[in-house]
């Protein structure tokens, strides 16, 4: 077994390891994870594969994950794929995780088979109640490599999902936050077609999740995903959030890179101290 999330370690013993030097960059990055350390105890190193981001946000939105997030829960949801194809032909392009020995099927069961998988997966922890036991479902479900990519591919489909439903009230005049004007603002993803052709179909492939991207996959979950970026540390964006106006009742997940292409997990919350 791969464990695509190592076990905890020391944040400052990890910081020592990776950032010996004295150049500017080393220093920074040291301030940053000193500063990350004043909020949790230990990280978590996560596989540095095109799926990090996924990887890394799926892995802390199960480990507090107590229900459903809304885009699982809904009566006709593994009914997505016949829908969104008997619209849009194009969707046939979609890029699927080849499974050796396996003749490719209905693409609309392939990616059915995926969401009901995650919502399987995601509805039994979350129904963990000892913290402990949770993790431990956690640690396993990302060592069981067929399953992980799955659930994935799953995400991915959801972000098409949102894109098209964003894209399209854009179209009728509806509010859509701005980000989604960003994502559409693109030479490579002026519309959902593209966006998938040229950017989702890549992710996990030969290219990783781009900020704009970050801000779909926390709208797509209704999740707010807060990152400390070590790089931009004194600066306004040392800790970004996405969507960076979430809406309160959303789940917070935590996550920390040093440059924006690979994600790190922190783990255990510091007991704040009160004076």
């Amino acid at each position: 077994y791969k464990l695509s999330v190592a076990p905890e370690m020391d944040i400052m013993e990890y910081c020592r390891k990776e950032w010996r030097g004295n150049t500017p960059v080393a220093k920074r990055m040291r301030k940053g994870y000193e500063a990350v350390a004043q909020k949790f105890a230990s990280i978590r190193r996560v596989r540095g594969d095109n799926y990090c981001a996924l990887r890394a946000t799926l892995f802390q939105a199960l480990s507090q994950a107590t229900q459903l997030p809304s885009c699982l829960q809904s009566e006709d949801f593994t009914m997505l794929p016949e829908n969104l194809l008997s619209k849009y032909d194009w969707i046939k392009q979609w890029q699927l995780k080849q499974k050796l020995g396996r003749k490719m099927g209905e693409i609309s069961d392939e990616i059915k088979e995926y969401l009901m998988l995650l919502r399987k997966k995601w509805k039994n922890i979350s129904e963990i109640k000892d913290p402990i036991e949770k993790q431990e479902a956690c640690d396993k479900l990302f060592k069981n490599e067929e399953e992980e990519y799955s659930l994935y591919e799953a995400l991915k489909f959801l972000m098409l999902n949102t894109a098209i439903e964003l894209y399209n009230d854009d179209k009728n005049g509806r509010r859509v936050p701005v980000f989604s004007w960003l994502l559409f603002a693109r030479d490579t993803s002026s519309n959902p077609c593209q966006l998938m052709h040229n950017h989702l179909n890549h992710i996990g492939h030969s290219g990783g999740l781009e900020q704009v991207e970050m801000f779909l996959l926390a709208y797509t979950l209704q999740y707010t995903i807060q990152v400390y970026r070590l790089y931009k540390y004194s600066t306004d964006e040392f800790i970004t959030l996405y969507p960076n106006d979430p809406e309160e009742d959303w789940p917070v997940v935590t996550l920390i890179t040093e440059d924006d292409r690979h994600y790190n997990i922190p783990a255990r919350m510091c007991q704040e101290t009160t004076l």
